[in-house]
């Protein structure tokens, strides 16, 4: 019982402190999940330099990049300045689009256009039959729906167990949330919400960490 009270002095409290200090926007420790368990990625899927692409044991941003990137552009340079510079040294992070094949000239591009900003090795481009991007994307069991070049503005967390979590419940004024995604477009949403809801994600990992280092010192 003592070593029980003692951890949770030691690791918990610090944690849930931090979450209710730095969680200005969402008013859950926990982050819902909105699909339990996704599929991963597709193995017969190519990517962009012929890497292993997984959502398994990986924190992960998740988007559907459409047929039109280059149209979008201004998406990935918001996404990579509100979102990934801020987590790409958490080792488990990456972000992950997935397109149609043919379009690996345009991710090239617009990795490119990222590439004097930071390091991007956290970044993956897989490709697909647009069949199968949409039977995909159908599995996540989502309100929201890819336009006709297979792409949409919004991004989706997925948690080491390829679960996608999100919002579900109560806002901090009481009324009723459900956020499955975030614009990408909008950089408030970003800055705000979705920042704020990756810390939930990164804090809970790290607590688990230091619950298991501290039982192997115990």
């Amino acid at each position: 019982m003592k070593k029980n009270i003692v951890l949770f002095v030691l690791f918990v409290l610090p944690i849930v402190a931090y979450l209710f200090f730095a969680s200005g926007v969402n008013s859950f420790i926990t982050l819902p999940t909105i699909t339990a368990t996704i599929p991963d990625v597709h193995t017969n899927w190519a990517s962009l330099n012929g890497e292993k692409v997984t959502l398994n044991k990986k924190i992960t941003i998740l988007g559907f990049a459409g047929s039109e990137m280059l149209k979008n552009k201004g998406n990935y340079f918001t996404l990579n300045q509100k979102i990934y510079n801020r987590n790409r040294e958490f080792k488990d992070f990456q972000m992950v689009f997935i397109a149609p094949e043919g379009t690996q000239d345009q991710a090239k591009e617009v990795l490119k256009e990222l590439s004097g900003l930071n390091d991007l090795s956290g970044y993956h481009f897989v490709f697909g039959p647009p069949n199968e991007i949409q039977a995909y994307f159908n599995s996540m069991k989502l309100l929201g729906k890819l336009d006709s070049k297979l792409g949409t503005p919004n991004v989706y967390i997925i948690d080491k167990k390829r679960n996608l979590r999100g919002r579900k419940g109560r806002s901090v004024q009481g009324k009723p949330e459900y956020k499955e995604g975030y614009n990408t477009s909008l950089a408030g949403e970003l800055y705000n919400e979705m920042t704020d809801d990756v810390k939930i994600i990164l804090a809970e990992y790290r607590l688990a960490l230091k619950r298991n280092n501290a039982n192997r010192q115990i």
